[in-house]
C-alpha cells in the first residue's frame, strides 16, 4: 500500500500522534478562494480524524504585510465556520526560534553565511545567461561563500542552506504520488535574510525556514496546501532532515482556475471570500461548493451538509486535476441551500439581512416568529441570494415600496382596473374568513361578474400588493401579508392605476 492510495492508513500504521494540520495565511491580501479552499480541506481532514486544526499567521514579510488584513482573514474563516483549535500564532512573535534553528544549521555545516548582494540571485543563471532561461535543464550557480570564499564582506550576511550535492530528494505526495528532484537542481536557498542596517531591525526568516521550524514545533503531521507549493517541498524535506526532525505527510491539492482555464485572479471577478459573504451567499453553501473544487466523494453526490462532509472527506478523494471556479454553479448551490435547509436554520441569516436593510422588527423574533418563518418559507423558492429578501421581496416586510415600472406598463393598462380593484378591496373587506380559498373565490367571482379573465385581476393585484411582476402565488401572498394590509394596498394603488390607464 502506498501513501497516495491511502494516506490515512499510512499515518496510522506509522505510529504517529493524532493528526495535526495547519492553515498558514500571510496578511498580504484578503482571504481568497484558493486559501479558503486550502483551509477547508485542512479543517475537514482534522475534524474527520478528530485531530487539531492550527491557525498560524506568516507575517514576516515586512514589505508586503498589511496587519489590518489579519482581522479580515480571521473574519473570513469565522464566516465559513472553520474554527481553529490552537492559535492564531504569529511568526513575527517567534523570531528567536528561527534564529536558533539557523544557528544550529550553521554549527552543523548545513548552512553558511553568504555575503553576496541579493540581486546576484534575483534571476539565477538567467540573469547572466539568457539562454539558460530557455533551457529545460536548470543550472544552479554556487557562490564562493559556500566554500568560505566570500566575494565581498562589506555587508551583513544572509544565511543560506548548503544543499547536499550528488544525491536526489524523494518523497511521496499523498495526492500526486512519488516525486523526485535532483539536488543539483535546488539552489542554496536563503534561510535568514541579512539584518536591515537602515532600520536596525533583526534578521528575518524566509518562508522555507519559518514554515519548517513552526511545523516542527507545532508537531504538524500533515501539510495540506496548494500544488503551487510542491516545488518548495524538496527544500523543506532537506531542512527537516538537517534539523533531525520527522517528516510530515505532504499533500498538495490542485489549483483553482477561472473559466478560461488560467489561474483564478481578480480578472475573473471576486476572489475574496468576504465579497461572497457580502453578496449574500450562505456560508454552508459556499463550504459545500469549495469542498468540490478538487475533491469528490466518488459517488457523484453534490449536496453535503457539513456533518456529512466531515464524515466523508479524505485525502484519497482529492483530485490531481485543477478545479474550475464556476460562478453559476456556486449560485446553484446557494439556491439549493436556500430552498432545502430547514427554514429555522435560514431565519438568522434573513434577520441579519433585514436588519442591515432597516426592515427588521423585533417582534418577528418573538411573538411574530411563526409569521416570519411562514414568509421566509413562501419566498425562498424564488430567491437566489440572501439580499433578495430585502430587495425584490421588500414589500413582504414593509409598506414602503415602489411599483416596478415594467410591471405597471404591462399589467395596469386596462381602463377597467381601477373600478374592479376598488370592488375587490370591498369584497375582501367583507370576507368573514381570511384564507387562500376565500381570497381565491372572491377574486374569481369578481372577474366572472366583470366578464374578464381572472389572470387580468391576478396580475394587476400582484403589482398592487408587492410592486413586482413576479412573486409567490398571489393568494398565499395575500394570506401572509394580512387582510388589513392587502385592502390598504389595493386602495393605495388605485390612483396610480387610474393615472396609468388614463395615459395608455
Amino acid at each position: 500500500m502506498t501513501l497516495s492510495e491511502n494516506p490515512e492508513k499510512y499515518v496510522a500504521d506509522s505510529g504517529a500522534e493524532k493528526v495535526r494540520v495547519r492553515f498558514a495565511p500571510s496578511p498580504t491580501g484578503y482571504l481568497h478562494v484558493g486559501g479558503a479552499r486550502t483551509a477547508l480541506f485542512n479543517w475537514l481532514f482534522a475534524r474527520n480524524r478528530r485531530g487539531a486544526f492550527i491557525l498560524r499567521v506568516e507575517d514576516t514579510d515586512v514589505e508586503r504585510n498589511r496587519p489590518e488584513l489579519v482581522e479580515g482573514i480571521l473574519n473570513g474563516l469565522n464566516w465559513l465556520g472553520l474554527d481553529w483549535d490552537e492559535g492564531p500564532f504569529f511568526q513575527s512573535q517567534r523570531l528567536a526560534g528561527y534564529a536558533a534553528a539557523a544557528d544550529k544549521l550553521l554549527a552543523a555545516g548545513a548552512a553558511y553565511l553568504c555575503y553576496c548582494p541579493p540581486e546576484k540571485y534575483a534571476g539565477g543563471d538567467a540573469a547572466d545567461d539568457p539562454a539558460a532561461a530557455k533551457s529545460e535543464i536548470r543550472r544552479i550557480v554556487r557562490c564562493g561563500c559556500r566554500e568560505g570564499k566570500p566575494s565581498s564582506a562589506d555587508q551583513n550576511p544572509a544565511v543560506r542552506f548548503r544543499v547536499p550535492l550528488g544525491a536526489a530528494t524523494r518523497f511521496e505526495d499523498a495526492v500526486f504520488g512519488p516525486r523526485e528532484v535532483q539536488n543539483e537542481e535546488i539552489e542554496d536557498f536563503v534561510l535568514m535574510r541579512s539584518a536591515r542596517s537602515a532600520t536596525g531591525g533583526p534578521a528575518l526568516p524566509t518562508y522555507q525556514l519559518g514554515a519548517v521550524v513552526d511545523d516542527v514545533d507545532m508537531r504538524i503531521t500533515h501539510i495540506i496546501r496548494g500544488a503551487d507549493h510542491i516545488s518548495n517541498t524538496p527544500k523543506q524535506i532537506l531542512l527537516y532532515r538537517a534539523l533531525g526532525a520527522q517528516l510530515p505527510v505532504f499533500a498538495h491539492v490542485p489549483l483553482i482556475l477561472g473559466a478560461d482555464r488560467t489561474r483564478l485572479s481578480k480578472r475573473h471577478g471576486a476572489t475574496s471570500v468576504s465579497s461572497y459573504r457580502d453578496e449574500g451567499f450562505l456560508p454552508e453553501a459556499f463550504r459545500n461548493f469549495l469542498a468540490l473544487l478538487g475533491w469528490s466523494s466518488g459517488d457523484g453526490t453534490e449536496i453535503f451538509r457539513t456533518a456529512e462532509l466531515i464524515d466523508r472527506f479524505s485525502l484519497a478523494g482529492v483530485s490531481r486535476t485543477n478545479a474550475v471556479f464556476d460562478r453559476a454553479k456556486l449560485e446553484w448551490f446557494n439556491q439549493q441551500y436556500l430552498q432545502k435547509l430547514p427554514v429555522e436554520e435560514l431565519l438568522p441569516a434573513i434577520q441579519a439581512e433585514l436588519e442591515k436593510a432597516g426592515l427588521w422588527r423585533p417582534e418577528w423574533a418573538e411573538s411574530g416568529k411563526e409569521w416570519f418563518a411562514r414568509v421566509v418559507d413562501l419566498l425562498r423558492p424564488r430567491t437566489r441570494l440572501v439580499p433578495d429578501f430585502s430587495h425584490w421581496a421588500r414589500a413582504f416586510f414593509t409598506d414602503d415600496f415602489e411599483y416596478d415600472p415594467t410591471a405597471r406598463e404591462k399589467f395596469w393598462k386596462d381602463e377597467r382596473l381601477p373600478e374592479m380593484l376598488a370592488s375587490l378591496a370591498g369584497d375582501l373587506a367583507a370576507l368573514p374568513d381570511w384564507n387562500h380559498d376565500a381570497c381565491d373565490h372572491a377574486l374569481r367571482q369578481l372577474a366572472e361578474k366583470a366578464g374578464v379573465k381572472a389572470g387580468l385581476l391576478i396580475n394587476a393585484t400582484r403589482v398592487a400588493l408587492v410592486g413586482q411582476p413576479v412573486a409567490p402565488p398571489l393568494f398565499d401572498t395575500m394570506v401572509v401579508i394580512g387582510k388589513e394590509r392587502v385592502i390598504a394596498r389595493l386602495r393605495r394603488a388605485l390612483p396610480h392605476i387610474s393615472e396609468r390607464s388614463a395615459s395608455a
